[in-house]
């Protein structure tokens, strides 16, 4: 391939296994389209896809599977604790070799145009790809979910990009942008009380004073009985993981409790991975060249 970009679309739906292999079947065995990861969280209700290849291929094949979300899942008895405006959420393109980031919105804004006429749904553009600075943030968009969504769309601002004014009333709206890489990192704390997490996620989110590119909600993971802080790190270079999980544990322990463990969910880029074995181990000048299997791939 000369030119790859990735997508990880995030569906919403993460409990029934059925629906969730027949839309990811929608990825596989897809010329130029390689399905590199997707995981599914019954707390979150919520699945995302990592895929690469080719720009029209990995185009298309989003295409595709929001089609078959639509046709499968109906948001109006969807529950789950991770914000939403649509059955398919959110669509990111993220050039990764010989795609340029201009390249990567005008693939976002293209996939946004198909999806709203074939499928009837609006579409609003995000990041990168956004048509306004109200319209950057990710969690601007969602505020006010899925149930606010028809009352938000009547005001001007709040026109999508693409489609209706109206919500589509089983899949919502989706929202499609260009981004850097992401990595959705999340904290899992020795609690079940909710305020505490909420009030975690708050001290260390940048929107309310905490760490740049850092977004963070408290979620409730009930089949777990604890309680989480869920992040995206939208730019890992400035906010690397180890700065997020050392805030969070100093900040629990101000409630006298622990974390229980971390997760990541998708796909993470090796020099975040890096960064933080080099923080804990305190490597100096530890790079993926001293990484054997970088080496064997070279081979």
């Amino acid at each position: 391939m000369n030119k790859i970009i990735q997508s990880v679309p995030n569906f919403s739906e993460g409990r029934d296994l059925q629906k969730i292999e027949q839309i990811v079947d929608v990825f596989r065995a897809r010329e130029n389209v390689k399905l590199l990861d997707y995981s599914n969280d019954r707390d979150h209700n919520r699945m995302v896809v990592t895929l690469i290849g080719e720009p029209e291929a990995v185009k298309n094949a989003v295409i595709d599977a929001v089609g078959k979300a639509v046709e499968l899942l109906d948001l109006r008895t969807h529950t789950g604790e991770h914000p939403r405006t649509g059955i398919v959420d959110v669509v990111p393109f993220v050039p990764i070799k010989n795609v340029s980031m201009n390249e990567a919105i005008a693939l976002s804004k293209e996939a946004g145009k198909t999806i709203s006429e074939k499928y009837h749904l609006p579409v609003f553009l995000y990041e990168k790809s956004a048509t306004a600075p109200h319209r950057e943030n990710l969690a601007d968009i969602r505020r006010g979910g899925f149930e606010g969504l028809s009352e938000k769309m009547k005001d001007p601002k709040w026109k999508p990009d693409f489609g209706a004014d109206i919500p589509h009333p089983t899949a919502g709206a989706v929202v499609i942008g260009a981004r850097i890489p992401l990595i959705a990192y999340n904290i899992n704390l020795n609690t079940n009380d909710i305020k505490i997490a909420k009030a975690i996620a708050k001290k260390i989110r940048f929107s309310d004073g905490g760490l740049p590119y850092c977004k963070a909600i408290g979620v409730e993971l009930r089949e777990k009985g604890i309680v989480q802080v869920s992040t995206n790190i939208t730019d890992y270079t400035q906010t690397p993981l180890h700065q997020v999980f050392e805030l969070v544990k100093i900040e629990a322990a101000h409630f006298g409790i622990t974390i229980a463990g971390s997760e990541i969910i998708g796909l993470v880029p090796i020099n975040a991975v890096i960064e933080t074995f080099s923080f804990y181990l305190g490597l100096a000048e530890f790079d993926k060249n001293r990484i054997l299997d970088t080496k064997i791939c070279e081979i």
